[in-house]
């Protein structure tokens, strides 16, 4: 009669197993994951499995401020204080590749048909890059900070958006160094008066200011567009995961969201073009350079968009995959009282029933002999 009402599974299957729980009736334990109720005993089965944070992208009240810049701020920079430390020598060769010169390309005459574009203003100005590309998002980041209070995902996401700023200026302005390509609006900050001259091999005898002579030569990549789209692109990454664009439940406006920052990438390297700052080709690789920069350093910190844990950084599972086993730790559960407990269980609640026919003969044989060794300490 027991097995028309348990499937035979549950005393051969290691997959159905006890979840830890009181049962105020009988002081039943059981233990792990899932369960179903039927009567006073509770059966637990891997196929109901109970839906995590990780699973669900929210985080629990008993989760929610748990981490913050106050309890775990200091300790989080400082396990990071090597990062920091590069981050500061990014910044030391950023400085050093905008001092040095660049290669000054020969430029012959036949080659200025295509460098004779007009000298034109920035329609983006130097200073606003880092307002969009770094401010904004780190904006961005205190606001689901405030929501979700949460040290790891804010730390990580500012440590992963420097990281790819800083590395994709270092990359953009060595190779601008190294190429020394001549910008489209060359030949009039090379000659301002509108007289070129020329030495004795072709090459171009430059009678500008030596400073537009010298930003003249840095034409390959554009520097704005892979700022922008190191910035942004980073930004948008982090959106991605954090409202769960890619959770197959087909909400296109979540898309838009995403697309909003590399439009505006987008517009500002378009920009470059139409100010005669940059050829094409310029601005295609700087775009490129820029979002593969931060492809490489989120996926340092977060997980993938798409998994279904990419609405958190890493750290900030572990860290509370570590907690809930020490707290597991601190709470030992007696495997005597564990296993008293379950045999007794099952006898009281057959006996209040008054069905005897409720117990299997292995359990209804053993348990009393069971019980007589765990007393002992045989068991």
């Amino acid at each position: 009669q027991l097995k028309k009402l348990i499937p035979h599974q549950f005393y051969t299957n290691p997959s159905i197993r006890h979840k830890q729980n009181r049962n105020p009736n009988c002081g039943f334990h059981v233990k792990n994951d899932t369960y179903t109720h039927m009567g006073s005993y509770t059966l637990i089965s891997t196929a109901q499995r109970h839906i995590t944070p990780f699973e669900s992208g929210r985080i629990s009240e008993d989760d929610r401020g748990r981490y913050t810049i106050t309890s775990h701020g200091g300790k989080v920079a400082w396990k990071h204080k090597h990062d920091w430390v590069i981050l500061l020598l990014l910044v030391v060769t950023e400085i050093i590749l905008l001092v040095i010169p660049p290669f000054y390309r020969f430029v012959g005459k036949d080659m200025m048909t295509d460098l004779k574009y007009p000298l034109r203003d920035n329609t983006v100005p130097v200073w606003a890059v880092p307002l969009y590309a770094i401010l904004l998002p780190i904006a961005i980041f205190l606001f689901f900070y405030i929501r979700r209070r949460d040290v790891y995902d804010l730390h990580h996401s500012i440590l992963g958006l420097l990281f790819a700023m800083l590395i994709t200026g270092v990359i953009t302005d060595a190779i601008k160094n190294a190429v020394g390509r001549p910008r489209p609006d060359f030949f009039w900050r090379c000659f301002p008066d509108g007289k070129d001259d020329y030495d004795q091999l072709g090459n171009v005898i430059c009678h500008g200011k030596h400073s537009v002579v010298k930003e003249g030569h840095k034409s390959f990549p554009s520097g704005h567009t892979s700022w922008s789209f190191a910035g942004l692109g980073f930004l948008s990454f982090y959106l991605s995961g954090k409202i769960k664009a890619f959770d197959r439940k087909g909400h296109v406006a979540k898309l838009c969201i995403i697309f909003l920052p590399l439009l505006v990438a987008a517009l500002v390297g378009i920009s470059r073009v139409d100010d005669y700052w940059h050829h094409w080709q310029d601005v295609f690789a700087g775009g490129l350079l820029g979002l593969v920069v931060a492809a490489f350093c989120y996926r340092q910190f977060f997980p993938a968009p798409y998994g279904d844990n990419g609405w958190g950084p890493y750290a900030y599972f572990q860290a509370l995959e570590e907690s809930r086993i020490n707290t597991n730790a601190t709470q030992p559960i007696s495997a005597l009282n564990v296993h008293a407990t379950d045999a007794h269980a099952i006898t009281l609640q057959t006996r209040q029933n008054g069905d005897a026919s409720f117990m299997p003969s292995s359990l209804e044989d053993n348990s009393g002999s069971r019980l007589d060794e765990m007393e002992s300490g045989r068991i």
